[in-house]
């Protein structure tokens, strides 16, 4: 019997050993203390109190080319300019033809740039473009005849009067590089007394010691070359020559200069 009693209270304690290590084992994987895993934030989805160290990109927009000007850019419109200048350039079509190119030569010739009849230039365009009218003249009044640009300047008191197409003589009857002073006048419409059947208009007579030389009109404005192409006068546009004429007293001023 007690022997019996013996084994049953060993048995109870062995039961509570089994439990008491159940309990140990259940302690160890869930601590009382430790929080739950249904209470503990995932780390991904914690935000991070540290910048992050990767530079954002910034967006670059890439220049556009630039539009390189051309002299062609602006032909037209310096043809305008011109012409409302009084500069004559013939067709307003922004073609630079060789009368505009006599144009632009008196350009430069009356803005102090060097004298040339070359095509336009950007140069060209800017002086002409900026200008708001034509430029006081340093020169006395008369009538200046350039050779290089094919072209006479009419100045009267301080300004220019008019700036016309010319055509001075041909090589071999080239029109002398002179200054004298208007001696004769002869309006209207006479023959040549060197040329037969060549008719001149409204002629100023300024070299006495060359007397036949003059500059007039021609039967036609297609005379009027854009070259050097009469017979040593100075061939003059119509009507342009007849109000030169009428506004020329004797004793004016005529100079002729430069070379073609």
């Amino acid at each position: 019997m007690s022997r019996r009693r013996g084994l049953v209270a060993g048995s109870v304690v062995l039961s509570f050993v089994l439990v008491g290590c159940s309990d140990v084992a259940a302690s160890e994987s869930s601590p009382s203390d430790t929080p739950s895993s249904s209470s503990t934030p995932i780390a991904s989805a914690t935000p991070s109190s540290t910048p992050s160290t990767t530079p954002t990109p910034t967006p670059t927009t890439k220049p556009k080319p630039k539009v390189k000007q051309t002299p062609q850019y602006y032909a037209l419109r310096v043809e305008r300019q011109l012409d409302k200048l009084g500069y004559p350039v013939g067709d307003v079509d922004g073609d630079i033809t060789a009368r505009a190119k006599q144009a632009l030569c008196a350009w430069r010739e009356t803005h102090g740039m060097p004298v040339s009849r070359k095509g336009l230039t950007l140069n060209d365009a800017y002086s002409v473009l900026n200008a708001a009218r034509r430029p006081t003249p340093t020169r006395a009044p008369g009538i200046y005849v350039n050779k290089t640009c094919q072209v006479a300047y009419q100045i009267v008191g301080k300004t220019y009067k008019r700036i016309v197409w010319v055509s001075t003589g041909a090589p071999g009857y080239e029109t002398p590089n002179r200054t004298g002073k208007v001696w004769r006048k002869w309006a209207g419409a006479h023959e040549s007394s060197l040329y037969p059947e060549a008719y001149m208009y409204d002629s100023l007579y300024f070299l006495r010691d060359r007397p036949g030389i003059a500059l007039h009109g021609s039967r036609v404005n297609s005379l009027v070359k854009p070259y050097p192409a009469s017979h040593r006068c100075v061939r003059v546009t119509r009507p342009e020559i007849t109000q030169i004429f009428k506004e020329t007293p004797i004793g004016t001023k005529v100079q002729v200069y430069g070379d073609y």
